[in-house]
């Protein structure tokens, strides 16, 4: 079993090696986000073992990079791989073999303000990879680009628009599995998850004072969308890689995170207005999915 290292812990190991203080390797402002990402550029040869730090794959990241080879030309060149927290990463390229790696990690909660957003790509216990073209694998690498220019950037909305440039790269990911082409996925559970997700999405943003959360569970969604809870968890679990209770959950703490930054509301109302009956509930559910109690991410 992996022991996943937590973000904290991540840089504080970073720093020691390069004998900087953790918050140099923090991106420029994300500390205000929910979640985390980051983005680099890496030369690696067979003689470079820095490139591929053996604690870096224990780390509590989804990772997309690519890989291009100098020494290869066409599909052989070009991979995009797609790995989950706790994922092996490759080994170092073969003897006189040099590649340009493009990669990205981030933590599930950083796309939790992008609703919806299949990740299916990322189920697979030994990683998805795929060989494409030169011509995919310089759009891809036109795509890592732009995150890399947004992060940078003073934009104030940066981190949405990095959000969306994720969600190209997954969709693109997705559209070479088989299993999501036209005629070979099963429509009767993406339509049941298309209508899960329109009905979840429908009770954000809680703004009236008196508002409040009315389906808080796997059997409440099911209930209103008329079939049986086994069968929405199935289709979930198909089209997504997650339970129901797993996604509403997320978008219960991604909308608490919120409320909690950026509005005045009490803790108490913040709880009643998501569906806690009781203050000390919504706190334990918060810390259970956070790891840190709800006052922590007050600004």
């Amino acid at each position: 079993m992996v022991n996943s290292t937590s973000i904290e812990t991540s840089y504080r190991e970073m720093a020691g090696t390069e004998g900087k203080d953790s918050g140099a390797f923090l991106p420029p402002g994300i500390t205000r986000e929910i979640g985390h990402f980051r983005i680099s550029d890496i030369t690696a040869t067979s003689r470079v073992s820095r490139a591929y730090p053996e604690p870096y794959s224990k780390r509590p990241y989804y990772r997309i990079s690519l890989f291009r080879s100098r020494n290869r030309a066409g599909p052989a060149g070009n991979m995009l791989l797609f790995t989950s927290p706790g994922m092996p990463y490759p080994s170092l390229p073969a003897a006189g073999e040099q590649q340009y790696i493009n990669d990205c990690a981030f933590t599930e909660d950083f796309l939790l303000r992008a609703p919806g957003v299949p990740m299916t790509i990322f189920q697979y216990k030994a990683g998805q990879a795929f060989y494409i073209n030169d011509a995919a694998g310089e759009a891809i690498l036109q795509v890592f680009r732009k995150m890399d220019r947004a992060l940078l950037s003073d934009y104030v909305y940066k981190y949405d628009l990095i959000r969306n440039y994720l969600t190209e790269l997954i969709h693109y990911g997705q559209q070479l599995q088989p299993e999501h082409r036209t005629g070979n996925g099963k429509p009767g559970a993406v339509r049941v998850t298309a209508r899960f997700m329109e009905l979840l999405e429908r009770q954000f943003p809680v703004e009236a004072p008196r508002e409040r959360l009315t389906l808080r569970s796997a059997r409440d969604f099911a209930l209103r969308l008329g079939i049986h809870v086994n069968y929405l968890n199935k289709a979930l679990k198909e089209t997504t890689g997650r339970t129901t209770t797993s996604i509403i959950s997320s978008r219960v703490i991604a909308e608490a995170i919120l409320q909690l930054r950026h509005t005045d509301r009490s803790i108490s109302e913040i709880a009643h207005s998501l569906g806690f009956e009781e203050v000390a509930h919504f706190s334990n559910f918060f810390k259970k999915h956070t790891r840190s109690a709800p006052v922590t991410y007050r600004t």
